[in-house]
């Protein structure tokens, strides 16, 4: 029998290391996995994770995908070192996109600056909105944020539909389920001529610095840490743990639904009954890849990014199914779990017969089973 003992003190290197052998693990596990699809391995890591990155265009698609999954997963990062679980940043995504799709359709006679940022502000209150409601539900009720929060994600993508087979419904688009084309005004700016990048991706970035800011440099950031590593150090300093809910849970909510409008503002152009691969699930994914820090959420959120771009590169030029993104994906995050179990734990064999064996108690015999592994 093998058990699991907590080391006293975790390797600081192994700890940023361990992104870089899950992404090792990750890679020999795609090796395996286009083996056994009888894909040629050479042509297909080539198509998934080099082709993307050899044009301009490419390039650029990269940061259309990197922008959402960094502006999200820095911003989760946020909440998980303060101890909040925000597991519906999907569905304040979709708020975002619809509250601020109704008021760029609303004003579509409008050509003027001020629409955008309108627009963007309603995206932020819709994000902040749909993250109110288990922010609550934490703090009135004591109810886990995991669950009312990933639970909601599910009734805005039915929401979304709703909007785009009912009020939102383009009247010209023969019954089609979509909205009418945002008009100039209500679109974001191109950063890089003749291609996709829009503004949001330099949100994103000037986001990573603000966050780095917060956490590092502010009082606010400060108690967000002690609150989320230590919540009874944090009381007793006086840091209040349902504010912590509140601002790591509206800020995340707010940075969520903007992502969502510049979604649905930049590379869509509309609102349609499907506006995201699943970028507030992949963020969970970027936030833990970059190990909650905003620089490495940063890299994380290009890495994913490639992800996108690699799985649809390799469906055209090798037929294979999209879901290979996905799989990816999960595998990289499997070995990261797996890396940080590792990291923080050691396995020994336990030899020590079991409590009822040998007439002891069962602390008697966890106790022995300690002396006998040099565990504390």
């Amino acid at each position: 029998m093998i058990r699991l003992y907590k080391r006293p003190a975790p390797s600081r290197l192994w700890i940023f290391l361990a992104p870089l052998v899950a992404m090792v693990l990750t890679l020999l596990s795609g090796l395996i996995l286009f083996s056994l699809l009888g894909v040629p391995v050479v042509e297909a890591f080539y198509a998934f994770f080099i082709e993307p990155l050899t044009s301009v265009y490419g390039l650029a698609e990269l940061g259309v995908k990197a922008a959402p999954l960094i502006m999200i997963g820095v911003v989760l990062s946020v909440c998980f070192r303060a101890g909040v679980w925000n597991i519906g940043a999907e569905g304040q995504f979709i708020l975002g996109a619809i509250c601020g799709a109704a008021v760029g359709l609303s004003l579509k006679e409008v050509e003027a600056f001020w629409v955008l940022p309108l627009m963007m502000l309603a995206g932020i209150a819709g994000g902040m909105l749909w993250a109110s409601i288990p922010a609550l539900l934490r703090t009135r009720f004591n109810t886990n944020e995991i669950l009312t929060s990933l639970m909601l994600t599910y009734v805005a993508s039915l929401l979304l539909a709703y909007m785009v087979i009912g009020p939102l419904q383009d009247p010209f688009g023969f019954n089609f389920p979509q909205s009418a084309l945002f008009h100039k005004a209500a679109t974001l700016p191109v950063v890089w001529p003749n291609t996709r990048l829009h503004l949001g991706f330099v949100v994103a970035l000037m986001l990573v610095g603000l966050v780095w800011l917060l956490m590092s440099r502010s009082m606010l950031g400060f108690s967000l840490l002690v609150t989320g590593s230590a919540p009874r150090a944090g009381r007793f300093a006086g840091f209040s743990v349902n504010r912590s809910v509140w601002v790591t849970m509206l800020v995340s909510g707010g940075v969520a639904g903007l992502a969502g409008l510049f979604e649905v503002a930049g590379p869509i152009g509309q609102l349609l009954p499907k506006i995201s691969p699943g970028y507030g699930f992949t963020a969970i994914i970027v936030a833990f890849v970059g190990r909650l820090h905003p620089v490495g959420v940063l890299f994380a959120g290009l890495l994913l990014a490639l992800s996108y771009l690699g799985g649809e590169s390799a469906q055209i030029s090798l037929n294979l199914p999209v879901a290979v993104t996905g799989v990816f994906q999960g595998l990289l995050l499997f070995f990261l779990l797996a890396a940080d179990v590792l990291i923080h734990y050691s396995l020994k064999p336990v030899t020590t017969a079991p409590a009822e064996f040998t007439g002891l108690t069962n602390t008697q015999a966890q106790h022995v089973a300690n002396s006998e592994q040099g565990a504390p």
